[in-house]
């Protein structure tokens, strides 16, 4: 089961970067590193449709099958439509099948309403500076015959009445006549959603002012939260202009489907059933984890750079189980832990990732020009220790020395497989048959007994 690493997808150039450079050397090309694939630790992962690098055409394939169930009859020729999505989608599998989804749909949408006003809206997670390197990548103002739109969290808002009272949103999202919100189902940010209401979470952290952010991440312990977005959704003014939703489906093995639907939250059952069923086996292995160090070595902020289709921030938050409803959730009012890395994790070790605040106690830099822009950064933590070494392999020898362990998981994009050091290696190897005996008889039963769901509610999404 311990294979030899899986070379992750090449990186793009980016000006995000720490050392604003691309590495000499990939973290999987270290020595002693090695990988296991999700499908040995679990059969019952299915099979993905794509994976990074490989053809897209499955994927538009899906894509116009899920949209032939769809009704469009709401869409009127004249109509302008926005095509809403968000640039985290961008880092799922390099990005390519969330772009083919987006040129799909509007090519579909063309084809059957005559509705030729479409313009594809992209929400960032901060600023807008991420349209100026993802829009060009991937063709997209050609797709959309230049009609791409970015915004953020301070940009002009919008009042939205709501059954809770007004909610801010951003203008520009919902500048048009009729709305497509086109999503990705990965169990980013678990510690916020816990898999209740993932598909509504853009409606808060993609469409909103900053305010109405903040009101989701300070004011509410984080399964209450979920009223802010979909609020938002059931609004009389969203619910006027919307027309659909479609998502992309994926498992920890890569890209499973494309669903659709013009009932977000009927689709939203189906996005719930496919998390739990899929990924929640490798949630509660990550739960497993000994003390260990993370290696970052992917695109994006590091806390959203995925292993195993699991971002970073599930290890990070693996202490509590958030998927558990009947357990009060870790972030309640008055939370005042604002560490993004906690156990088990000792240290980070920054290859490659998007310039982000230091947040670790031990941070490593891969080579000098990492480091240097590790420590030039405004610490956010007491007692907070920046090293980095000459190179990337001196730069592990540190980690393994700061963090006390040579437990290590490389996040660096990979779908499929976890490339780790051979010891963590093992011991998720040791972990993986009782994790999966506990999930399939005590966990699963009791997680969607509280959600209201049984497997007969998505018998197309059950593991074969």
């Amino acid at each position: 089961m311990i294979h030899p690493p899986q070379l992750p997808h090449p990186l793009p150039p980016s000006m995000f970067y720490f050392g604003a450079k691309l590495p000499q050397m990939r973290a999987a090309e270290l020595p002693g590193m090695c990988s296991v694939r999700v499908q040995d630790l679990f059969p019952d992962i299915p099979d993905p449709i794509h994976r990074a690098g490989e053809d897209t055409t499955p994927v538009r394939e899906a894509t116009e099958a899920a949209l032939a169930n769809v009704d469009m009859s709401m869409i009127d020729p004249g109509d302008t439509v926005n095509i809403m999505c968000s640039e985290h989608g961008f880092a799922l599998m390099n990005g390519d099948a969330y772009a083919d989804v987006l040129k799909t749909i509007r090519r579909i949408v063309i084809e059957r309403t005559g509705a030729t006003r479409l313009r594809l809206v992209m929400g960032a997670a901060g600023t807008k500076f991420e349209q100026l390197e993802i829009i060009p990548r991937f063709g997209l103002d050609e797709a959309f015959e230049g009609h791409v739109h970015s915004f953020g969290p301070n940009d002009r808002g919008i009042p939205i009445e709501t059954e809770i009272g007004t909610i801010y949103g951003v203008r520009r999202p919902f500048s048009a006549q009729k709305l497509i919100h086109v999503h990705y189902d990965d169990p980013r940010e678990l510690h916020f959603h816990r898999i209740n209401g993932r598909s509504l979470k853009s409606f808060t952290m993609s469409y909103a002012r900053i305010e109405t952010r903040s009101v989701f991440h300070n004011n509410f312990p984080t399964r209450s939260a979920n009223i802010i977005p979909r609020a938002i959704y059931e609004s009389k003014f969203i619910r006027d202009k919307w027309a659909f939703a479609a998502v992309m489906s994926t498992t920890p093995a890569g890209t499973r489907t494309v669903d659709a639907d013009n009932d977000l939250m009927a689709m939203d059952r189906r996005i719930t059933m496919n998390l739990l069923l899929n990924y929640g086996k490798m949630i509660e292995l990550i739960r497993s984890f000994p003390d260990c160090f993370t290696i970052h070595d992917d695109t994006r902020w590091m806390f959203y750079q995925h292993a195993g289709g699991l971002c970073a921030c599930t290890l990070y938050e693996s202490s509590h189980d958030h998927i558990d409803l009947e357990i009060p959730a870790a972030r309640g009012p008055g939370f005042s832990d604002r560490r993004i890395v906690k156990d088990p994790v000792k240290a980070v070790l920054i290859n490659t990732a998007w310039k982000f605040p230091p947040c670790a106690e031990i941070n490593i830099g891969a080579d000098p020009d990492v480091g240097r822009d590790l420590a030039s950064m405004s610490p956010t933590l007491p007692n907070q220790h920046v090293y980095w070494g000459k190179d990337l392999v001196d730069a592990f020898n540190i980690a393994v020395d700061k963090a006390g362990t040579d437990n290590a998981i490389i996040f660096d994009g990979s779908y499929g497989a976890i490339n780790m050091t051979v010891p963590l290696a093992e011991h998720l190897i040791a972990q993986a048959p009782e994790v999966s005996r506990r999930f399939e008889q005590e966990l699963l039963p009791k997680y969607l007994r509280q959600r209201n769901l049984t497997l007969g509610d998505a018998p197309t999404l059950v593991p074969t």
